[in-house]
């Protein structure tokens, strides 16, 4: 029942801040439009639009859902009939502002409390504490407070070291992507006798299969393999016979 009345006596107390805020947008508006209907409607826009967020609030509220958003854009309504208001007040002096910014800074802080005490009440005991929140908070923010203090006091004693081993954990921490592996060169095998020296630089030789250079061509590898030039040439000849056989 206390909180019926206390959502109730905000509707009374509402509409006449509403009618002072509405009264210093109109100031404002008109002043800049020189539009009487178009400055009425626009300075009625943001009371409007808050009565649309507060009924949106309260209702998602007696359900026991969460209205974050709409309890958000009820101050940002707030803040922008703040501006208004303000700038239809002497900006020299503070006591005319705080008289021109009071009621919808008032009237936001009202609605929103009003919302969040119907949520707590229908969500009764589903609705965790605050408290738990920040207890379990406070034993990681006095963890992070312990190690930065003690490498703090590290960095003071032993700075070089403690830059190295901080280095060393980011790296660590951060690895770069391993580099792509080159495949290993595939072996090749190098003939083991003179006769297979002198064949394999034969079928490379620009002349290889020309019987007409075979003499020519034997007297020149025979040298680089080490062999005769007739016995170059027998091996040659031979691998012509063979291969035209």
């Amino acid at each position: 029942m206390l909180i019926v009345v206390a959502a109730w006596l905000p509707a009374l107390i509402d509409g006449g801040a509403l009618f002072v805020s509405f009264s210093a947008q109109y100031a404002y508006i008109f002043r800049v439009r020189r539009q009487d209907a178009a400055s009425v409607i626009e300075a009625l826009l943001l009371d409007l639009l808050m009565i649309v967020f507060t009924l949106l609030a309260l209702g998602l509220s007696r359900a026991g859902k969460s209205a974050r958003a709409e309890r958000a854009l009820i101050l940002a309504c707030a803040a922008a009939s703040a501006y208004m208001n303000v700038a239809a007040a002497d900006v020299a002096s503070p006591r005319s502002v705080a008289a021109y910014a009071i009621a919808p800074i008032a009237l936001a802080v009202v609605v929103d409390r009003v919302v969040a005490v119907i949520r707590s009440h229908v969500l009764a005991d589903q609705q965790p504490s605050a408290w738990v929140t920040v207890g379990r908070a406070a034993p990681a923010v006095a963890r992070i407070a312990g190690l930065v203090l003690l490498y703090s006091v590290r960095f003071a004693l032993a700075a070089p070291e403690t830059v190295r081993g901080l280095r060393r954990m980011v790296l660590n921490a951060a690895p770069l992507p391993a580099l792509p592996q080159m495949p290993a060169p595939e072996a090749t095998e190098h003939p083991s006798t003179k006769k297979a020296v002198l064949l394999a630089l034969y079928r490379a030789h620009p002349g290889y299969g020309d019987r007409s250079r075979a003499s020519r061509v034997a007297a020149e590898l025979g040298a680089q393999a080490g062999l005769q030039a007739g016995t170059a040439r027998s091996y040659l000849y031979a691998e012509l016979d063979g291969k035209k056989s």
